[in-house]
């Protein structure tokens, strides 16, 4: 990869922009991962974006966590017998909050697990 340099006074600075190379979409995952490392993580922010592996490290993590949320769903469908469609039709004020409890809690998991780690 060959960078090019635009002059600006006395300095010249690199012309970093990303490739239209999208693999993929980027959901809120990846944008709350793009917020992590743009404010903790600079360092590696910057060799990402010059390596020019930062949208398809956007897009891994927004597969990663969509995949990971979608599992946990499941299996708490799975494993409460209040989240059954008969539950749903009897009493739907509860179902509902149940299931705004259960997605909350698989969200805080992704963002422990995914947006907010260390390793790339």
């Amino acid at each position: 990869m060959e960078l090019k340099y635009t002059r600006t006074g006395d300095y010249e600075l690199p012309n970093l922009t990303l490739n239209d190379n999208k693999k993929g979409t980027i959901n809120k995952y990846g944008m709350l991962r793009l917020d992590y490392l743009k404010a903790h993580k600079k360092a590696l922010y910057t060799t990402l974006l010059m390596k020019d592996e930062l949208t398809n490290h956007l897009v891994s993590v927004s597969k990663d966590a969509e995949n990971l949320l979608n599992n946990l769903m499941e299996s708490y469908k799975i494993s409460d017998e209040k989240l059954s469609e008969k539950s749903k039709e009897t009493n739907q004020i509860e179902w509902v909050k149940l299931m705004n409890n259960y997605k909350n809690t698989a969200e805080e998991i992704i963002l422990k697990e995914l947006i907010y780690t260390e390793n790339v």
